[in-house]
């Protein structure tokens, strides 16, 4: 398999979060190299320990020494598993990131099906383990967890939680990853207008060790999933979300307090009744949620202003020095690629004037 590399000289960069999982980091290294070299792919392994208590720095310091492309991370202490991953993604170098757990459960040799599945054009592309090798206090919940997370956010996919991911880069730097956010990468990602996919893939049962979640990511799954919704919902700003529940409060305890001003006038009289109590009282929930809505509009603001937004097909336009520095590079390239080569190179750095065409992924075409 030839891939187009990027500036770094790399196709992919495979990571891999560990927390105490030395003997199984022992086997699935080189495994990986094994799979992604017999398929003629550049790569780079990094393995990102979360403040293991075992041999975890030991045995990947060992594996460097082997082979130079496998490179370690070590956090000062366990900071948890989107940590991991943010720190990964941050250091990788290649076109194309990869990750998977560290426990073997994942196997090697889906990497350059996941691969193709990014070549044919998607995103991100998302491990489904249709088949789990897991006792069922943790299939059961997860099943029932993955179809809730898929019905509110509208994204098909069947298993949001498989640790063996793979995306193009540019969503890596796109998405803000912390806490337990890692669960919902393919919501973050779809939000912002990437294709997001799925693939079933093998999965093994633990060999070594023991899982480190408990039933409490269940419980904070549900709770981030709130946080994600409301986050990511597009153009969406905290006051319009609670300024709209705070208009329906106040707009319903409005009519129902006309109402009663107009029973006062026709009776005469006007007694303490339920009917009005529920007006106040959505009249003053109306009032509070609205309130919160400002607040939190003046907090999110800071933070939606320096907001970075995706970029697909970009066209520089003319006068632009970046555009003019690759217009040349970028049109000979686009000839050669449509057979066309050495005839027309003059005619193409005539034609240089005319803009730069730039890839999907924002970088500029090249021969």
């Amino acid at each position: 398999m030839k891939l187009d590399e990027s500036d770094s000289g790399l196709d992919v960069t495979v990571v891999i979060p560990a927390f105490n999982e030395a003997e199984s980091l022992a086997e699935l290294v080189p495994h990986v190299a094994r799979v992604l070299d017999g398929q003629g792919i550049g790569f780079e392994v990094l393995v990102v320990d979360d403040g293991s208590s075992d041999d975890t720095v030991d045995v990947v310091t060992g594996l460097h020494a082997v082979d130079g492309r496998v490179g370690l991370l070590s956090l000062r202490r366990n900071f948890g598993k989107s940590a991991a991953l943010k720190t990964g993604f941050e250091h990788a170098q290649g076109r194309y990131v990869i990750t998977m757990d560290a426990d073997l459960q994942d196997d090697p040799e889906e990497l350059p099906l996941l691969i193709a599945d990014l070549e044919g054009g998607l995103d991100l592309v998302s491990g489904w383990k249709r088949t789990r090798h897991d006792p069922i206090s943790k299939t059961w919940p997860s099943r029932f967890f993955n179809g809730v997370v898929s019905r509110v956010t509208g994204i098909p996919l069947h298993d949001f939680n498989c640790g063996l991911k793979a995306y193009r880069a540019e969503v890596t730097r796109s998405v803000a990853l912390y806490g337990e956010m890692h669960r919902f990468l393919p919501v973050l990602a779809h939000t912002q207008g990437f294709r997001v996919g799925e693939r079933e893939v093998k999965h093994h049962a633990r060999r070594y060790g023991q899982s480190k979640f408990g039933p409490a990511r269940f419980v904070n799954g549900f709770l981030d999933l709130l946080e994600v919704v409301f986050l990511a919902g597009g153009s969406r700003t905290p006051l319009h979300v609670f300024g709209r529940v705070g208009t329906a409060c106040l707009v319903l305890g409005g009519v129902i307090n006309v109402y009663m001003f107009i029973l006062w006038l026709v009776e005469g009289a006007l007694r303490v009744r339920p009917l009005l109590l529920f007006g106040v009282i959505l009249i003053i929930l109306g009032i509070q949620f609205i309130s919160i809505g400002l607040l939190a509009a003046l907090i999110h603001a800071p933070a939606s202003r320096e907001r970075d937004y995706p970029l697909g097909h970009t066209l520089l336009p003319l006068g632009s020095d970046e555009g003019q520095a690759r217009t040349t590079g970028s049109l000979l390239g686009f000839l050669h690629r449509h057979g066309q080569g050495e005839s027309h190179r003059g005619q193409s750095e005539r034609a240089s004037e005319a803009g730069s065409v730039v890839n999907r992924s924002g970088e500029k075409g090249t021969e």
